[in-house]
């Protein structure tokens, strides 16, 4: 593959290493002594049902500190949206303390109704201790009516209480009651009001390990609760699948069996006229394909996205995404497609010369650009979006030159790099047959062997081997679950490469015996097409499912989903066209071509 190819190789090994020693050492956790300061950061607020649509906690009037000191942190969560500040709250390392005020303050008409708007619209908060997350709703309403639709009285919780577990030198859990007697402010009016904002904390000691203490996150999550209902759709997907391959499997293959013997059985007796289906054009399965640069771009790109795919999950199955790992997914995503931009310089410029392609320089700006121009494009919309909100999701100025430099000066150059090595590799196509001078006139199909009906029928296949782990991994992105079961969805990953590589096979073996060659393109598309179908389910999840609503929690899920389906695509398209490509070659390599 060249030497660029191999240091590519090695640097994401590196990149893995590092993600794992990474981990390790955040294992040995924070030790501290009697009395150690231990910060209390406050990140921000949202609206339960809407967690794109996120907020500085001090936007709200709550008591700020005179000056606040934001928590430097790495890129990874800052593109998470997270904006973490030291809280005016002193929570010093085995130090009781009864109720303090962290400060008095008179809130003003306009600041008691936004306090009321947050608390009517189910307003939590996150914050961190000692990297331990902490969240809590802002207050509670009492509501009566058929669907409680008529609000009686609204409440602001005006005092948190802390009860710090803690085995011996570490902190093990932090847990907080909001809704106490006495510790609620009447809001319902607009009126001025004096409130103390008030704390306390309470030190216990627990003999839970301090490996254990991120247990009770994924133990408290709702797709723990119907595991054994997960399960059995999972294996009930898998058996549906199997049985769905093996009886097209034998299908096909019989049919391939019965086309080997009728055409190599006294083949000098068979008149030409005679001959039929995929081997009577021969002479033009393998002619090139139109746009034959865009589709090297869009098979090397899919390719980069599939090794992609491949290296976060040997990740996730080591263990470094465990529960609240901060910017960890999204840090490893950045940096290792900066780094597999080479495996798509190199897939798309060698296919691309295997085609005899003579403009490589627009081939690769074709591969730079296919994927990162409209996840860009969408970015910087919704980023638009989200400074016209103040929300915490529009990045700083300084994090969006930190992206533009990592795509300039190392995804770029790893491009280009890959792109010269695959040029140079020339690889021959090695195509079992002589291409003829004149294409074959494609007879008449009818209309369910057409482009888009194929597509459907691609698509839903996969589709339907996925949807139910798509249910649980929507919920964990945009329904504050937790997801940790990576082995079962490695297992559904390969199962949907094995299903959509199949059935694109079946479909152009089906395309061929209508004596259709143009296969390259329809491949592509075939294989893909499940991507299409996951983004029509992005709307039933909208609208059946989830109570997201707002234009900018709306657009969000639709550009961002736009963008995750988009790459899908790209992934399964390459992957059935090289199943397609592989399938092609066999069968022609089978017999014997004049």
């Amino acid at each position: 593959m060249g030497k660029p190819v191999a240091c590519l190789a090695v640097a994401i090994m590196i990149l893995f290493l590092y993600y794992v020693i990474d981990v390790i050492s955040h294992a040995s956790g924070n030790r501290y002594k009697e009395g150690d300061p231990i910060p209390l950061y406050a990140n921000k607020v949202a609206p339960f049902h809407n967690p794109s649509e996120t907020y500085p906690y001090f936007d709200l009037p709550f008591c700020s500190p005179a000056h606040v000191e934001e928590k430097k942190e790495a890129l990874g969560v800052v593109l998470n949206g997270d904006l973490l500040v030291v809280a005016p709250l002193k929570l010093d390392f085995l130090v009781d303390r009864e109720p303090e005020s962290i400060c008095r303050k008179r809130l003003t008409k306009e600041e008691v109704a936004r306090f009321r708007k947050a608390v009517l619209k189910d307003y939590f908060f996150t914050m961190y201790y000692d990297e331990l997350p902490i969240w809590g709703f802002l207050g509670k309403f009492d509501a009566e009516g058929i669907d409680d639709s008529i609000v009686t009285s609204v409440y602001l919780f005006k005092h948190i209480h802390f009860e710090i577990l803690y085995n011996k030198d570490r902190i093990i859990d932090v847990i907080i009651q909001g809704d106490l007697q006495n510790a609620l402010l009447d809001v319902t009016d607009n009126k001025e009001v004096e409130v103390d904002f008030s704390y306390s904390v309470k030190w216990i000691q627990t003999d839970i390990p301090y490996e254990k203490r991120l247990e009770k996150y994924s133990q408290s999550s709702s797709l723990l609760h119907n595991m054994e209902a997960h399960w059995f759709s999972i294996i009930n997907s898998c058996v549906t699948v199997l049985l769905l391959t093996g009886f097209l499997a034998t299908i096909l293959m019989r049919v391939l069996k019965n086309d080997f013997v009728n055409f190599t059985h006294d083949e000098e007796a068979v008149d030409e006229q005679e001959v039929s289906g995929w081997k009577n054009i021969h002479g033009d399965v393998f002619r090139y394909p139109r746009c034959k640069s865009l589709l090297a771009a869009a098979i090397g790109t899919g390719t980069q996205l599939f090794t992609l795919s491949i290296f976060i999950f040997m990740l996730a199955l080591v263990g470094v995404f465990y529960q609240y790992n901060r910017g960890s997914l999204i840090t490893a995503l950045v940096l290792i497609y900066a780094f597999t931009s080479g495996i798509a310089g190199y897939s798309s410029a060698s296919f691309y010369h295997m085609l005899e392609g003579k403009n490589w320089a627009r081939n690769l700006i074709f591969t730079g650009s296919l994927f990162s121009a409209p996840l860009f494009l969408t970015f910087f919309f919704l980023n638009t979006v989200a400074l016209a909100y103040n929300s915490t999701a529009a990045l700083p100025s300084g994090t969006v030159v930190v992206i533009f430099l990592i795509w300039t000066l190392l995804t770029t150059p790893v491009l280009v790099l890959g792109g010269i090595a695959g040029k140079n590799s020339r690889p021959e196509f090695q195509a079992p047959c002589r291409t003829t001078n004149h294409p074959r006139q494609i007879p008449q199909l009818p209309w369910y062997r057409t482009t888009l009906p194929q597509m459907a029928m691609a698509g839903f296949f996969p589709f339907s081997a996925i949807y139910v782990e798509l249910y649980y991994i929507f919920a964990s992105v945009w329904d504050h679950k937790i997801y940790n079961i990576y082995s079962i969805l490695f297992i559904v990953f390969i199962i949907l490469l094995i299903v959509t590589a199949f059935i694109t096979v079946a479909l152009t073996y089906f395309q061929l015996a209508a004596e259709d060659h143009e296969w390259w393109w329809r491949s592509f598309l075939c294989g893909g097409s499940t991507g299409l179908f996951i983004y029509g389910y992005c709307w039933y999840y909208y609208g059946a499912t989830s109570d997201m609503s707002g234009f900018l929690q709306t657009t969000f899920f639709f550009g961002y989903m736009a963008c995750i389906c988009y790459g899908l695509f790209l992934m399964l398209g390459a992957v059935g066209f090289r199943a397609a490509l592989i399938f092609v070659r066999h069968i022609y390599r089978s017999i014997k071509c004049e």
